[in-house]
This record gives C-alpha cells, sequence and structure tokens, in this order.
C-alpha cells in the first residue's frame, strides 16, 4: 500500500544514461530542424491539423475510435444525432479546445509551472467541463461513481496489476512529483529524460477517478513545448504510443513493479524498469519526429499536394488550374485572391471559379470572402498530402469523405 512519497523513488533512472542522454541530444537536433522549409502560414495550419492527429491519437489510446471527418465537425458544432458518435465527438473536442488553452496559457507565462498539482486538477477540470454528464459517471469497484472536474480522487483505485497510492495521500505523492520535475535549473538533457519519467510518474500516482490517461498526455504534451522540444507543435507524441500501444502499456506495467533486487537502484521501485521505459517512450518521440520531417520535406510535399490536384482534376473534381493554385500557396504561405488569374493563366472570372472550388472543398482557407488565401488540410485530402499519418485501414475511407 503506497503512502509515502518516498514509495514513487526514482524519480530520474539512474541506468541507461549514457544511452539516454544520446536519445535526447537526438531529440534536440531532430526537433530543431523540423518544418524549417515551411512558411510560417503552412506552418499554422500543419500545427492544427496535429492537434486533431493528437486527439485522434489520444482516443485510440484509451480504445475510442473516433474518424477524423467527425472531429472536424465538431471543432465546427456539427453532432451526430447517434449518441454514441456524438460523445466521442465531444470527447475528441474537448481535448483540442484543452491543449488550445494549455497552449495559450505557456505561450502567455513561459514559466508556467506545468508540474504544479494545481496546473494539472487545472487540465482535469477543463477537459471534464466539456463533457456532458454521461462522460462524467464511471464504474467503480462495481458501483457507478460521478467524477468531479478537478478534483483528485477520494477513493483507492486499482489499474491492471498497480495499486495506486492510497487517495488520502495522493496530494503528497503530487508535492514530490511537483520537486522532482519542476525544477527550471536541469541540464537540457536531464529536462528530455524528465519528460519521459514523469510521464510514468503522474501515470502510476493515478490522481483523478477517471482521465489520468489525457491529462497525463495533456501534461507531456506541454512539457515537451516548454523545452522547447515540440518541434513548433509539428509531430504528437500520441500518435508514436498509439501505433505501439501494447508495448506503451508493457513498458508503463513494468516500471510499476518493485526494486528487482539489489542491483536494482536505491528506490522502492524498479530503477530499470523505469530506464526502460524511458528509453521507449524517447524512441518513440524520436520515431515520430524523423517521420514528420521526411513528410514536411517542401519538395516531396508539393509532388503530393500536385499528385493530388491532377487527380482531382481528372476525376472532374477540381479545375485543372487549381494545381497552379495550390503550389504557390504552399509555397509562399499565403495568396491575394487578386493574384489568382496571373497564377492560374486564367481570365477573372474563371480564376475566381477555380479559388471558390478549392475553397468548397476546404483546400483553400480565408478569414474573409475577399481575403487572401492559405492552404487547408481538410480530412479527405489527408491521406493524399501525408500518407500514413492516420491508420492504413482508415485512410481509404477518408478518401472518399467530404
Amino acid at each position: 500500500m503506497y503512502s509515502a512519497p518516498a514509495q514513487m523513488e526514482p524519480m530520474l533512472p539512474s541506468r541507461l544514461s549514457n544511452e539516454l542522454e544520446a536519445s535526447a541530444v537526438d531529440l534536440i537536433r531532430g526537433s530543431a530542424a523540423l518544418g524549417s522549409t515551411l512558411t510560417p502560414r503552412a506552418r499554422v495550419e500543419v500545427v492544427e491539423l496535429l492537434r486533431v492527429i493528437n486527439s485522434y491519437y489520444s482516443n485510440l489510446i484509451e480504445g475510442h475510435g473516433t474518424r477524423p471527418i467527425d472531429i472536424e465537425r465538431a471543432l465546427r458544432g456539427d453532432y451526430s444525432k447517434e449518441p454514441a458518435k456524438r460523445i466521442r465527438q465531444l470527447e475528441s473536442r474537448a481535448h483540442i479546445e484543452v491543449q488550445r488553452k494549455l497552449e495559450a496559457r505557456l505561450a502567455a507565462d513561459p514559466e508556467l509551472d506545468l508540474c504544479a498539482p494545481a496546473l494539472l486538477c487545472w487540465l482535469h477540470e477543463q477537459f471534464y467541463e466539456e463533457m456532458p454528464e454521461e462522460l462524467r459517471l464511471v464504474q467503480h469497484e462495481g458501483v457507478e461513481a460521478r467524477v468531479v472536474p478537478g478534483q483528485l480522487r477520494t477513493s483507492n483505485v486499482k489499474v491492471g496489476r498497480h495499486l495506486a497510492p492510497l487517495h488520502e495521500h495522493v496530494g503528497a505523492f503530487l508535492s514530490r512529483f511537483h520537486d522532482a520535475y519542476g525544477a527550471r535549473q536541469m541540464s537540457p538533457m536531464k529536462q528530455i529524460i524528465s519528460v519521459a519519467a514523469s510521464h510514468h510518474r503522474l501515470a502510476w500516482i493515478h490522481p483523478f477517478l477517471d482521465g489520468n490517461g489525457r491529462v497525463t498526455r495533456l501534461f507531456t504534451h506541454a512539457y515537451l513545448k516548454r523545452i522547447r522540444l515540440d518541434g513548433h507543435g509539428l509531430w504528437a507524441a500520441s500518435r508514436g504510443l498509439a501505433r505501439k500501444r501494447d508495448e506503451y502499456f508493457r513498458f508503463l506495467q513494468a516500471a510499476d513493479e518493485p526494486r528487482r533486487g539489489d542491483l536494482d537502484g536505491c528506490g522502492n521501485l524498479t530503477d530499470a524498469g523505469l530506464a526502460e521505459f524511458c528509453s521507449f517512450f524517447m524512441e518513440t518521440c524520436l520515431d515520430q519526429i524523423r517521420y514528420m520531417r521526411e513528410l514536411l520535406d517542401l519538395e516531396r510535399l508539393e509532388e503530393r499536394v500536385l499528385g493530388y490536384a491532377e487527380l482531382a482534376s481528372a476525376r472532374r473534381e477540381l479545375p485543372k488550374q487549381a494545381a497552379y493554385l495550390l503550389r504557390d500557396v504552399l509555397l509562399r504561405g499565403e495568396v491575394p485572391r487578386g493574384e489568382a488569374p496571373r497564377i492560374t493563366g486564367s481570365a477573372e472570372r474563371s480564376a475566381r471559379a477555380v479559388v471558390a472550388a478549392l475553397v468548397d472543398r476546404g483546400l483553400l482557407k480565408s478569414d474573409s470572402p475577399k481575403g487572401p488565401v492559405r492552404l487547408g488540410f481538410p480530412s479527405h485530402v489527408v491521406p493524399y498530402y501525408f500518407p500514413r499519418l492516420y491508420p492504413a485501414s482508415l485512410e481509404d475511407e477518408m478518401r472518399h469523405e467530404r
């Protein structure tokens, strides 16, 4: 029965220190170069897309499948009449909105104390305030219980084989969590390893009756952003963790275990297990950075955008001249509508029709009917522009959605 914060030690692994530091260096280098060829406008739109990606894969980790097009509709306030589908839409929208709020707080206050118990409770509160009443009701030890937004749990819980700390001591465990990971004097390498270690330890504390996985992943996203390892928001840890879901849970569980013997560190919990989880987590993040770096290579992205435009033209879904405008917007970030005739080589009326067709399909976006246009990434085009961003089993379905 965990009742003393010392039972949560070690807070950082002592094993594999050289390997972990080498991975940290690779993460710093890879993240710094990510998206460097994109225009600022294009980068903003990719970041918006990655928020949807983050929500989709966070849902998937929870075992909840939500179609990307339904997430898009939820962001427009268009909810399904099917109760089960509507609930998943609300869940996805809440994740995206809370991520936005958290990023806004961090942008306004770069010194924001992400590890503070109050901040973690705020995250939980913001997420559950967006939830309908039916999603605040959970089964706990065979009895229906109500989740109170932002409130630490008031009962004991068991997650798999792990018996979480006694509820009356959760506050003390969170204080130790804050002391271990909230320090700003850490070296860059130690900060990165702390992202991985804190991800496990927060899940291990299980501070809330429900929603701990979501709070942990939102917290980790913000931690990566605070230490400037999020690649300007251009990669999502949740995608990597969801794609290795079984391994993710297995490494989490292994790090829950007690010390394996006299050679397994000096704490109560396994040092080796924590090191192995950190190594898995960091390699998963590095894999996502490598994947997105390849995906966002401007020359290859341009080829895929043009390939889609040609295919859509052959299907009579878009005018042939649409390819010229899409390429120009990709390379420049934003284009005044008045330049459409020159770019497409069309008369003004025909050029307006090209713009209208692209806006209608969500391929171009604008803040006003006469304002400049920029790229949009609706779900039906994502498999063409960004192959393998979603599971292959979903991509064929997405290509036919509108």
